[in-house]
C-alpha cells in the first residue's frame, strides 16, 4: 500500500529538524526506471509557492527522475533566498543520484540534474527552511532509499494530518500484462478546488509517454481531487504528481490507466476527507438530473462552501432550507419550484416544499449524504465536504503560534 508497490522505485523519509516535534520531514522518492516519463498538476492559486514555481517549469520536459518533499515550512513567500534553495534542494538530488552508485537499475549511471527533479514543500507561509538542515536531510533520505521506504516517505510529509494517506491498485494492459499504481498524499485542511493544500506522490510502473500520463492523470483529478471542498480554501502548495518508470512492461492505453489512476486518487482523496481539520462529518453532496456536469459541480460546490449547511451538519440538524439556499445562488439550470433535496437517503424536500419528516433524519453517524435532483436533464456529480466544528476553527486560530 505504499508509493513504492509499483516496480523501479524507491523511496525514504527521514527527520531533519524542520519541524520542532522532531518527526520526520524530508521525503525522497526516486524512479530508477528504465524510463522517466512525468506529468503534473498544480494548484491554480496565482500565489504559488517557490517549489511550485520550480515543479511547474521542470515537469515541461516531460520527464522526473526524482521528487523531494518537506514539511515543516512552505518555502511560499520567503523571498529570493527561498528560490535558491528550491533550486539547491534539485540540484543536490541530481548530485546525489547521478554517477556510479548515485542510482540503481538500469539507469544508474545517467546524470540526473536539477531539471530532472520535482520538489514540493508544505506548512507555514512565510517560513524559511534551514538550508543546512534540508540539505542535511536530502542527504539521509538518499542515504536510506529502500523499496520498502514508501511508508517512510508517507510519514515525512504530514503537517497537521493525523494519519499518512497511501493507496495502491493493480491493472492489466490490453496484452494482459500487468502494471501496478500506487500513492501517497498529505493534507488535512484547506481542501479546496484545483486542488487542495495537499502533495500527492503517484507512481506506476507502466510504460507510458508522458502525454499518456497527463491524459490520465487530468482525467482522474477532475473527479477526485478537483472535487474534494473542506473548506473553500485554496493553497499556494498544491501537487499532484505521476511519474512512471516502465519496469513492468506494460503499455496501458490512456483508458486502463485512467480507470486505475482514478481508483487511487478517489481512495487518497476520501483518505484526505477523513482526516480534515477537526471535522466530524464527511459530507457526500450529490447532484443529479442537471443539465450538464458543470451545472452539477457548481450546485454541489456551492452546498460544500455554504458556512451555515456545515454548521448545521456539525449541530445535526437537518435543516435543509439552507441547501436550497445555496442552490440559488448558481447559475445552474432549474425551476427554483422544482427541486428536490434527500438528507442520508430521506427526502424531506419534494417539489421544493416539505416532504418527508426532517425529524426522521439521523446525523449521528460519521458520514452524511445529501441529494439534490435539480430535474433538468441527465447528469450528475458529487463534491465531497466536512462539517465546520468548533475544533477546526480552534486549531486554525492557532496554526502559525
Amino acid at each position: 500500500m505504499t508509493v513504492t508497490a509499483a516496480q523501479g522505485f524507491r523511496a525514504a523519509g527521514v527527520a531533519a529538524g524542520l519541524k520542532s516535534t522532531g518527526a520526520p520531514d524530508v521525503a525522497l522518492v526516486v524512479n530508477d526506471g528504465p524510463s522517466s516519463a512525468a506529468a503534473a498538476v498544480f494548484t491554480s492559486n496565482r500565489c504559488r509557492a517557490n517549489p511550485v514555481l520550480w515543479s511547474a517549469e521542470a515537469i515541461k520536459t516531460g520527464s522526473a527522475r526524482a521528487v523531494v518533499l518537506n514539511s515543516g515550512g512552505a518555502n511560499c513567500y520567503t523571498g529570493a533566498e527561498g528560490f535558491q534553495l528550491t533550486h539547491a534542494t534539485a540540484e543536490l538530488v541530481g548530485e546525489l543520484l547521478s554517477g556510479p552508485g548515485g542510482g540503481s537499475g538500469p539507469r544508474a549511471e545517467n546524470q540526473v540534474g536539477a531539471i530532472d527533479v520535482q520538489v514540493c514543500s508544505t506548512g507555514l507561509i512565510g517560513l524559511l527552511n534551514d538550508r543546512d538542515d534540508l540539505l542535511a536531510g536530502v542527504r539521509a533520505a538518499h542515504a536510506e532509499l529502500s523499496e520498502d521506504g514508501g511508508a517512510a516517505a508517507a510519514a515525512a510529509i504530514m503537517t497537521t494530518d493525523t494519519v499518512p494517506k497511501q493507496s495502491v491498485a493493480e491493472g492489466t494492459d490490453a496484452a494482459g500484462r500487468a502494471f501496478t499504481v500506487g500513492g501517497m498524499a498529505k493534507g488535512a485542511g484547506m481542501l479546496a478546488p484545483a486542488l487542495a493544500t495537499m502533495l500527492v506522490v503517484v507512481t506506476t510502473d507502466a510504460d507510458v509517454d508522458a502525454a499518456t500520463l497527463d491524459a490520465a492523470l487530468r482525467r482522474a483529478t477532475r473527479v477526485t481531487f478537483d472535487r474534494l471542498d473542506s473548506d473553500g480554501c485554496q493553497s499556494t502548495n498544491d501537487t499532484v504528481l505521476l511519474m512512471a518508470s516502465g519496469a513492468s512492461g506494460a503499455t496501458p492505453s490512456v483508458d486502463e490507466l485512467a480507470e486505475h489512476l482514478t481508483t487511487v486518487c478517489h481512495d487518497l482523496a476520501l483518505q484526505l476527507l477523513a482526516d480534515a481539520e477537526g471535522a466530524d462529518h464527511e459530507i457526500s453532496i450529490e447532484v443529479r438530473g442537471a443539465a450538464s456536469e458543470d451545472d452539477a459541480v457548481e450546485v454541489a460546490r456551492s452546498v460544500a462552501r455554504s458556512n451555515l449547511f456545515k454548521a448545521a451538519v456539525f449541530g445535526k440538524d437537518p435543516n435543509w432550507g439552507r441547501v436550497l439556499a445555496s442552490v440559488g445562488t448558481t447559475s445552474a439550470t432549474f425551476d427554483p419550484a422544482d427541486l428536490d433535496v434527500a438528507l442520508n437517503g430521506v427526502w424531506v424536500c419534494r417539489d421544493s416544499g416539505p416532504g418527508e419528516p426532517a425529524t426522521s433524519v439521523s446525523l449521528e453517524d460519521r458520514a452524511v449524504t445529501v441529494t439534490i435532483d435539480l430535474k433538468s436533464g441527465p447528469e450528475t456529480a458529487t463534491v465531497w465536504t466536512n462539517d465546520l466544528t468548533h475544533a477546526y476553527v480552534h486549531e486554525n486560530s492557532a496554526y502559525s503560534s
